[in-house]
């Protein structure tokens, strides 16, 4: 737990002063949500490949994947330079060019690192895959992010892959991966893929993130039983389907869809984490089954009622921000049974903008269990919930 902080005087709640160990964070003016290990749910971009736009709290901000720009001029043409890697002793383990103009693989004569087991070229004008295939025996990750990739090839040699990551090119198509069958991480973010497609046999995979791309319908995962994470936030998806067989599944993101139900998670016993904000929910069905959730972000649906949430014991954070949720007496009848719930999200709500002097105090007296409301921390408090109650009543006679 942080150290105990002032609030800003813009948000300074006269009731708040009962409890001198109630915190605000002054640094996130806008408040965006975050679990306990500080991840805000948005995709594994990094900030520099982010628009600069204002955002929604926890809202995917990525370029536009309909946007292309392969009608543009063609960027400048630099064949990588092989004294780049003069220095490296040939015996490295993990070889990391950022951001150096390269457009040419062959000629940082990558052969000479017998060793090599991670390979990082990140952002860089590399339109093909070129290493050569002597590396194969020792590579294990390789990471190509924000290139200028539009095909797959050149991986066929590479079977000891662990981790690939593709993300931020122009790839379409999800083709010639079948064969590497270690693999465990999976990274297509931001490209213009349309159908997720070709990843039978890939039966180690962990992790597989799709995020901002062009997908309208889930597909082609049957096959993937040990998938434990599955990222496809910015896409237009409509149904949440075709992951029955996932029993291992543990996150679900799905944010920024066009979904209006929940449905098809039935067979989803393990999953811990759902994301599925920023779509058309107007209530919340269907996770009977998903008694081991622990995180659920519904921000910015137009859901006016909370139910649908009693089967859920071990909720630990629920973030409902920018909803239509005005009745705190939902709140506390849904949640107040939640032993292990210690945050909560509802700014942005009916219920907060209608008396925000108000809110926390109301939203604690319904789940005195919770030690964050928004973006504000607080210990325990020994104090009673007859005494929170009377400065609730004090502040409406004021």
């Amino acid at each position: 737990m942080t150290e105990p902080e002032s609030a800003p005087h813009s948000e300074r709640d006269p009731a708040a002063t009962a409890d001198a160990n109630e915190t605000h964070d002054e640094d996130k003016e806008d408040h965006k949500p975050r679990d306990s290990s500080g991840w805000d749910g948005k995709l594994r971009i990094d900030k520099m490949s982010l628009t600069d736009e204002p955002r929604d709290p926890h809202a995917q901000v990525v370029s536009d994947p309909e946007v292309s720009d392969d009608e543009g001029p063609p960027p400048e043409q630099l064949a990588a330079d092989e004294d780049l890697l003069d220095d490296t002793p040939e015996d490295e383990e993990e070889i990391e060019l950022v951001h150096c103009k390269i457009s040419d693989m062959t000629s940082l004569r990558l052969e000479r690192f017998k060793q090599m087991k991670r390979l990082c070229l990140r952002q860089n004008r590399i339109e093909s895959i070129a290493i050569p295939p002597d590396s194969a025996p020792t590579l294990t990750e390789i990471d190509l992010y924000d290139n200028l990739i539009a095909h797959i090839k050149g991986l066929d040699a590479f079977t000891e892959l662990t981790s690939l990551d593709l993300s931020f090119n122009k790839i379409k198509h999800m083709k010639r991966l079948n064969h590497l069958t270690k693999l465990k991480d999976l990274y297509f973010v931001q490209n213009k893929i349309s159908t997720i497609e070709n990843l039978e046999g890939l039966s180690n995979l962990r992790q597989i993130e799709l995020g901002a791309n062009r997908v309208r319908e889930i597909q082609g995962l049957e096959t993937l039983t040990a998938l434990e994470e599955l990222w496809l936030g910015k896409n237009k998806i409509t149904e949440i389907k075709g992951l029955d067989t996932l029993s291992n599944l543990k996150i679900l993101s799905i944010q920024s869809n066009r979904l209006r139900t929940i449905t098809g998670l039935e067979n989803l016993t393990n999953l811990e984490e759902l994301h599925i904000s920023h779509n058309l929910l107007t209530e919340l069905t269907g996770l009977d089954n998903n008694t081991n959730l622990r995180v659920i972000d519904i921000s910015a649906n137009p859901i006016e009622h909370l139910s649908g949430l009693k089967s859920l014991k071990h909720l630990t954070e629920f973030w409902a921000s920018n909803c239509k949720l005005s009745d705190y007496a939902e709140i506390e009848r849904e949640l107040r049974d939640k032993e292990e719930l210690e945050t909560v999200y509802f700014e942005g709500n009916p219920l907060q903008r209608s008396q925000p002097a108000l809110y926390r105090n109301k939203v604690r007296l319904a789940l005195p269990q919770v030690v964050q409301i928004d973006a504000s921390k607080f210990a325990l408090s020994p104090i009673s919930p007859n005494f929170l109650a009377r400065r609730v009543n004090d502040m409406n006679t004021y």
